[in-house]
């Protein structure tokens, strides 16, 4: 639950005008061209919640289906 909150919040903060992550990805399938370590830094920032939402999403979908086989 905590890491749903912190990828709401900070994973797409600032909201206006669109979420801060979603520019970012969208610059990097782009190219990433003009990108500078700052914006690379602020990438993982905003992603990091993100990608452990998915980690313990994909841990508590693995532990459920393996509970359910045996």
């Amino acid at each position: 639950m905590v890491w749903a909150f912190g990828s709401l919040t900070l994973g797409l903060a600032p909201f206006v005008p669109e979420p801060h992550i979603v520019g970012k990805v969208r610059w990097v399938a782009g190219g990433a061209i003009g990108m500078t370590g700052m914006d690379w830094f602020d990438l993982l920032f905003h992603g990091f919640p993100w990608v452990l939402l998915g980690f313990w999403a994909l841990k508590a979908g693995w532990e459920t289906w393996s509970v359910r086989k045996s």
